[in-house]
């Protein structure tokens, strides 16, 4: 998993009727894109992750989240 600065990370949700969650990534803190990212949700919330396999990277630049 390789991602930029901008780049929306996806978790798509595990449970029935659970929603995926967006969060836009603000720090890549492995090397070369690589986890794990500080990441920021829509309410402003900002934490560190490392992705799991129910996650994909959106390559297409954050244009929604603060």
């Amino acid at each position: 998993m390789h991602a930029s600065k901008g780049d929306r990370l996806v978790v798509h949700g595990r449970v029935v009727g659970k929603h995926d969650r967006v969060v836009e990534i603000i720090e890549v803190l492995g090397p070369d894109g690589t986890p794990p990212y500080r990441v920021r949700a829509e309410n402003g919330h900002e934490t560190i992750m490392t992705p799991g396999p129910d996650s994909v990277i959106d390559h297409r630049k954050a244009t929604n989240l603060p």
